[in-house]
């Protein structure tokens, strides 16, 4: 699972620990800000679920109608997210087991 350090901006706040990446095993990109304290889990996650954003073009649009925009994403962690994606992923053990589905 790749990991990148980005930061994520809406009208109200800014959050310069942000966590995105590419989770092979979901088949989905993810992005985790705004850590909340009280909860001990992001505020803002996106990607949780199977195959929620196959794309980062998908996962930036999802964040973007929720009025975040993603700042400091570099070429080479694009670059690296993208390779991540392209390898073949076998089913996930939730998967096999039966308590999910594709």
């Amino acid at each position: 699972m790749s990991r990148h350090a980005v930061t994520v901006r809406s009208s109200m706040r800014t959050d310069d620990n942000v966590v995105i990446g590419c989770g092979p095993p979901m088949r989905t990109y993810f992005l985790q800000a705004f850590e909340d304290e009280e909860r001990d889990e992001p505020g803002l996650w996106l990607g949780i679920h199977f195959d929620e954003y196959p794309s980062l073009s998908a996962l930036i649009a999802a964040a973007g109608r929720q009025g975040y925009t993603i700042e400091n994403l570099a070429e080479r962690d694009i670059a690296d997210m993208a390779h991540e994606a392209a390898q073949p992923s076998r089913p996930s053990l939730a998967e096999r087991a039966g308590w999910a589905t594709r």
